[in-house]
């Protein structure tokens, strides 16, 4: 709370409907693509919202109105929100489809969008505005900033191209920096014009191509317009080996993986990435980085090498500093809700599936739901031997733990560039439920006691920075010994 007795007008009425709906607060934080954790925020007080996303959450949870109606009121006095003017609902475009595709020859990237439009409007689109910027050194202003001055961006190496439909578009330039550029493209050209009316549907296409020397290894779609499905291809020559993942914020999340990974396609000649997202929230952010692997590099050439967090990420698994790492699952109702538990635990199937091609997990692995973003009560452990078949753990407690303990390295992947020195248990014996309800008592020693404990304390939103020793750091990961190997046991 903020510091209220009772929860704003706005909380309140979230909440009610999200009841009413029968809906839990990580289901809704599903539909509107936002994480779990700030939909707790919501309803606490904590977090405002954005207009976009109220609006939203009242159309979702069919509120006619009335959460919006609350959010406008303010908490205090019923005073009334001050908002920015904004357009009215009957001007403006809507995005029915957004398709942008990068392809690297290895020497020049070449880049075409395509945007299908609707003219939800009143009024004539006579116009619309691109931006392309570039930064070769992320994270090194400086640097690209003195790259740029030196060699700035210009017109002529770009060769902007734009089409709606077999027209040629006109454009305007609306601004002309070093790194930056905005233009107008225009629905018309010297021999006609094309405005787009209301109600009428139109697809433009424009295209530009940047050398490698001032393209940085990334690639950014923010979402300025309401639309309905956006999707990135990346395309790069098969011979240098890329690796891509790609990070999302938005006005109501911070940095935060891609909710699902990229598709993968390779041939001999091109290893194509694609990724396609449903009605993002507006002012949302999707950005895509890689690391290409060239024996033409030279040796004080910046390689941008994802660190194993990063990876882990992209993978789609939540990171340190996430809410929903340091709150308590939410138990499994079974029988009533084995279709939601059978739901989860496919997604930490497939989560387990994307972090095996990214290390050589020797000691085996488990992942608990609230690492990939559900806070539910469930996890899925799998054995270091080959072929061992995965322990499926729901609603898992201790129920005893043995006097006799040791200390291993453990890695989490929420925080996967260390190691930690943990104590544990040897022996446990663990309170579980089947699918159907039925109780379970189930013995695990040594390593698997070690992964099943590290699941169970991420239920119960304990990191194992908790479980070490006083005065015991982590070590960085390059400083492990152990990875690939199982640990050892008298």
């Amino acid at each position: 709370m903020t510091g209220q007795e009772h929860p704003s007008p706005f909380a309140a009425e979230l909440t009610h409907f999200r009841k009413l709906r029968a809906l839990t607060k990580a289901e809704v934080a599903r539909r509107l693509h936002i994480s779990p954790s700030y939909m707790s925020h919501l309803e606490s007080d904590r977090e405002r919202g954005s207009l976009d996303l109220v609006r939203r959450l009242d159309q979702e949870l069919d509120a006619g109105g009335k959460i919006w109606k609350a959010w406008k009121e303010a908490d205090a006095g019923g005073r009334p929100v001050q908002e920015a003017p904004e357009p009215s609902p009957s001007t403006g475009i809507l995005v029915l489809e957004d398709t942008a595709a990068l392809r690297y020859d290895g020497s020049v990237y070449h880049l075409t969008m395509h945007r299908r439009l609707r003219n939800t409007g009143t009024e004539p689109i006579t116009r619309y505005l691109v931006r392309i910027a570039v930064d070769r050194y992320p994270g090194e202003p400086e640097r690209s900033n003195a790259l740029y001055r030196n060699h700035p961006l210009t017109w002529e190496e770009l060769q902007l191209q734009a089409h709606c439909g077999d027209e040629q578009m006109g454009h305007v330039v609306k601004h002309d920096r070093d790194a930056f550029k905005e233009v107008w493209l225009e629905f018309a050209n010297t021999h006609s014009r094309f405005p787009l009316y209301p109600g009428q549907e139109a697809g433009i296409t424009y295209s530009y191509s940047v050398t490698a020397d001032k393209w940085g290894p990334w690639f950014q779609r923010a979402v300025r317009l309401p639309t309905r499905e956006l999707t990135v291809s990346l395309s790069f020559p098969t011979a240098l080996q890329p690796a891509v993942w790609g990070t999302e914020t938005s006005l109501s999340a911070n940095f935060a993986p891609l909710r699902t990974p990229p598709t993968q396609i390779i041939d001999a000649e091109h290893t194509v990435y694609t990724w396609t997202t449903l009605d993002p929230p507006l002012h949302a952010r999707y950005r895509m980085e890689w690391r290409l692997k060239s024996a033409h590099l030279q040796e004080s050439e910046p390689v941008n090498t994802p660190n194993p967090s990063a990876l882990m990420a992209a993978a789609g698994i939540v990171q340190e500093g996430d809410i929903l790492l340091q709150a308590i699952a939410q138990p499994f109702d079974l029988p009533a809700e084995a279709d939601e538990a059978r739901h989860v635990v496919s997604e930490l199937d497939a989560a387990i599936s994307r972090v095996k091609q990214l290390h050589d997990f020797g000691k085996g692995l488990g992942i608990a739901a609230p690492q990939i973003g559900i806070g539910r009560a469930a996890a899925v452990v799998v054995p270091p031997s080959d072929g061992s078949t995965s322990i499926v753990l729901l609603n898992p407690t201790i129920a005893e733990v043995s006097t006799e303990t040791d200390r291993q390295y453990e890695g989490c992947l929420s925080f996967f560039d260390v190691r930690g020195l943990v104590p544990r248990p040897l022996h446990i014996v663990i309170a579980h439920t089947d699918i159907d309800g039925t109780p379970r008592l189930t013995r695990f020693d040594h390593g698997l006691a070690r992964l099943v404990l590290h699941e169970v304390d991420h239920l119960a939103g304990k990191l194992y920075h908790s479980r070490m020793e006083p005065g015991t750091q982590p070590i960085p990961v390059e400083e492990y010994r152990g990875t690939g190997r199982n640990w050892t046991y008298q």
